[in-house]
């Protein structure tokens, strides 16, 4: 049985309990996505998969399915720590080319931050299997120039959700999900 996701959905979430694994659980419920059994696969975006909203997307599941995510997670319980989680997401101009998704889980960096990590990530993954030549040591902006003034990358962009650790030690768990559906 072949499965290609024809969808795809992104989300986010953040949760704080006493207890690590019921601070993932909140994350997962802040995000809509706690009611399923989560799988985590790599990084390929499949050719022709259409993006559609997180409220589109959770319609087209039922509770206790098993659905496909790559899922980037961080949590700490060390107080006024900033934690973060984002997905990168690079597409192709060609629908026919797969595109690529990233994950990154920093310490201290900002939405900002991470957010741009995840993306150029993203973007130079799938610079590379299209053969656009780039710098990597250049700074993210003249990279992402680069990669859309190809026309090989039509679009790249990413989704992060970061959270600063409780002041008194609760688990703060932060997620970002990109969600495959058929």
């Amino acid at each position: 049985m072949s499965f290609v996701p024809k969808h795809i959905f992104f989300t986010k979430g953040v949760g704080r309990h006493k207890e690590k694994l019921p601070s993932f659980e909140l994350a997962l419920r802040d995000g809509n996505i706690a009611p399923y059994n989560i799988v985590t696969v790599s990084s390929i975006l499949p050719p022709h998969c259409k993006r559609i909203t997180k409220d589109e997307g959770v319609r087209k599941l039922s509770p206790g399915q098993i659905i496909y995510a790559v899922m980037a997670r961080n949590e700490t319980n060390e107080p006024n720590r900033l934690i973060a989680a984002s997905i990168g997401v690079a597409q192709p101009s060609d629908p026919n080319h797969y595109g690529y998704l990233s994950e990154h889980h920093p310490f201290g960096e900002t939405d900002e931050k991470a957010g741009d990590y995840a993306e150029d990530l993203a973007a130079q993954m799938l610079a590379t299997t299209l053969g656009i030549e780039f710098d990597p040591n250049v700074a993210w902006d003249e990279r992402e120039m680069v990669f859309k003034m190809s026309g090989e990358i039509v679009r790249s962009f990413q989704v992060t959700q970061s959270a600063i650790g409780d002041k008194n030690g609760l688990w703060t768990t932060v997620v970002a999900a990109a969600v495959l559906i058929p």
